[in-house]
């Protein structure tokens, strides 16, 4: 019996990260947007929120730490781990856990060697902190080493690289002093008037270095915006597309996602009504070598 092509499954991808019951931050928006390229989402929850903080003060449920280790431990063991071929984490909602997602994404990798690790070490925006430094710093020593992928926006690279108020101008020498092969630094300083995102990639003993930069829209960009590129960018990069290609795309999708914010005066993106835009996005982006 031929299977169509369009059945054949996909790898996997593990995302670990914060949940919301309203709207698209966090995991939920990015195993949305995985699980819209076809790819099945393996799904841990570090946090479970009503809403994103900033839409009002709300109560959390943060599992408790020998639970989370337990389930940790019974996904090391699964029988199904070579299915997994990339792995995306992004929030953390206490201390303790990096250290056991940093064990989960050794057992993944010595399951499926060739299996990518997108982490989105969220942590601050603003030249501040949103996360208890402790944190910060347990993300830092235990999952930023083990990355393929970064994704942090200039605060967070601050953070990563010992200075937290870090100016636009040192955005690429500090990102060159992390040993990750590929790094993205989004909301990086662009010309005014435009959003621009700094792609860095390790060639040699250098860097290969790529920037793409769109039109600025809006004055009040939605939560869940460095959520959804990781995700997008992973799903990219997954299913072939190069660096330039990758950056561009996911880059035009979240435009997209601001976009359809603005038109519809929504605070989140709306990603279940321009699902088929994170395939196919719209917006241009210019890709400067």
């Amino acid at each position: 019996m031929t299977v169509p092509t369009e059945l054949v499954a996909k790898p996997a991808i593990l995302v670990i990260s914060s949940t919301v019951v309203r709207g698209a931050v966090g995991g939920r928006g990015a195993a949305f947007a995985l699980e819209r390229f076809g790819h099945p989402v393996w799904s841990v929850q570090t946090v479970t929120l009503p809403w994103h903080p900033g839409h009002g003060k709300s109560s959390r449920i943060v599992p408790d730490e020998a639970a989370f280790e337990a389930l940790i431990d019974d996904l090391i063991r699964a029988p199904w781990l070579g299915e997994i071929g990339a792995i995306l984490t992004g929030y953390m909602g206490a201390a303790s856990q990096p250290a056991a997602v940093a064990r989960l994404v050794d057992a993944v990798k010595a399951a499926r060697p060739d299996a990518l690790y997108l982490c989105d070490p969220v942590m601050g925006d603003a030249g501040i902190l949103y996360v208890p430094e402790v944190t910060a710093s347990a993300i830092r020593d235990h999952l930023v080493p083990r990355a393929d992928i970064l994704t942090p926006n200039p605060t967070e690279l601050g953070f990563l690289t010992g200075n937290l108020a870090l100016p636009a101008e040192a955005l690429h020498a500090a990102a060159t002093t992390l040993s990750t092969p590929r790094i993205a630094v989004t909301s990086a300083a662009g010309t005014e008037g435009e959003i621009t995102t700094l792609l860095l990639s390790r060639n040699g003993e250098g860097h290969d270095t790529i920037r793409a930069s769109h039109a600025a829209i809006g004055d009040r960009v939605p939560n869940g915006t460095g959520d959804l590129f990781a995700a997008l960018f992973l799903a990219h990069l997954v299913e072939g597309a190069g660096d330039a290609e990758a950056l561009r795309l996911a880059t035009a999708a979240v435009a997209d996602a601001i976009d359809a914010a603005a038109s519809l005066g929504s605070n989140e993106l709306p990603l279940a009504a321009i699902q088929d835009r994170l395939l196919s996005p719209r917006t241009p982006v210019r890709i400067i070598p």
